[in-house]
């Protein structure tokens, strides 16, 4: 078989495996396959779909108030079975199944675990972010091949936001424990709960975006809160509740770390590495709608959304992943979630490298702390 034929019959392989994965993705999808296209998927990833819930159940400590919601549940898991199926055909390098939210609809999902002020890429920018300027060009021709913050103790424990759409508060706490670690050597679990009852910054280009606890946010206005109050106290000082009290409780007195200045990356791969490397873990935004049922390996899905929806923490990168698809290893990557230890790979996400795969590289702030006196 010629090279043309080839790549004819990997074209129709591949256009097979889109129109399987028209779905309720939403518009995601539907922007490569039209709705009325899609193929039922194989009646396969229902088989022992009862199996599956009750160790579901059994896994994750769940428990319905009624045997109607118990029912209806178990309608919303069996669509999740299939949902997973399509995202493994569209994403086959990563692993796709159950996890801890496969009873969720995709709507009650992103209502209560996500929580980034949805945007498009394009509008996220230097003016868009009050005091930040952009980054300046840092020498790439060094870095190292692979990369890991998590290695040189500058990443807490993987936290979790609860049913809270608090996620840009953990990206930004993460992002100043990082900073704080490169600039005074002490690691600091820094409290979320604080920016979620305390920072109401508005975004300059859009005023009723603004920081709204567990009704969503964005990092760099939480910058722009944590310049103004003078930072953030510790965990164990202001510790997470997962909800929005309405009082504010923050003691300027038990300030731990504290933010001198932060930065917008450009849309380049390299110099984000540059960033992440010489500055610490970055806060970033990213698409979630392949995180749902995401158990690991590297995700590199043919499409994703080009909106930003969840605030996640970059801390390194890697160039091992192997994807048997493409019969190669990938570039990805390390991103450090907040739903706790028991999703992805042990609560952190591996996302391929090299073309802004769910517009990973679209949002990226960088933050400086303040050095011990």
């Amino acid at each position: 078989m010629d090279r043309l034929s080839l790549l004819l019959s990997s074209i129709l392989v591949c256009f097979f495996c889109l129109q399987q994965c028209a779905a309720e993705e939403g518009p995601v999808i539907r922007e490569v396959v039209s709705e009325s296209g899609g193929a039922p998927v194989a009646d396969e990833a229902l088989l022992n779909a009862e199996g599956h819930f009750a160790a579901f159940l059994k896994t994750y400590a769940k428990a319905y108030a009624t045997p109607e919601e118990h029912s209806y549940r178990f309608s919303v898991f069996s669509d999740n079975l299939r949902r997973a199926r399509r995202h493994q055909l569209l994403d086959p390098s990563a692993l796709h199944g159950v996890t801890p939210f496969s009873d969720l609809t995709q709507e009650e999902f992103e209502k209560g675990y996500l929580g980034l002020h949805r945007r498009r890429p394009a509008l996220f920018s230097v003016a868009a972010s009050g005091n930040a300027h952009e980054a300046p060009i840092l020498p790439t021709i060094d870095l190292p091949e692979e990369f890991d913050w998590r290695q040189r103790g500058a990443v807490t424990p993987v936290k979790n936001q609860g049913i809270c759409g608090s996620c840009w508060s953990f990206s930004a706490a993460g992002a100043l424990e990082g900073a704080n670690f490169v600039a005074t050597g002490n690691l600091e679990s820094l409290s979320e709960q604080q920016l979620v009852d305390c920072d109401h910054e508005c975004d300059p280009t859009e005023p009723r975006a603004c920081d709204s606890g567990c009704n969503g946010g964005l990092m760099t206005t939480a910058f722009e809160y944590l310049i103004k109050a003078g930072g953030l106290q510790r965990e164990i000082d202001y510790p997470y509740t997962g909800t929005d009290r309405g009082t504010c409780k923050f003691d300027k007195s038990k300030i731990a770390a504290a933010v001198s200045n932060f930065s917008v990356v450009s849309v380049d791969e390299e110099q984000i590495a540059a960033n992440l490397v010489k500055h610490g873990p970055l806060a970033v935004g990213i698409n979630a709608i392949f995180m749902q049922t995401y158990i690991g390996g590297v995700s590199c899905p043919y499409v994703c959304g080009k909106h930003l929806d969840h605030g996640v923490l970059l801390v390194g990168y890697g160039s091992a992943g192997y994807s048997p698809i493409r019969l190669k290893e990938k570039p990805f990557w390390i991103v450090k979630n907040s739903w706790g230890e028991s999703w992805g790979e042990k609560g952190y996400y591996r996302i391929c490298r090299g073309r802004n795969v769910c517009g990973i590289d679209s949002m990226v702030s960088t933050v400086s702390a303040i050095h011990s006196h």
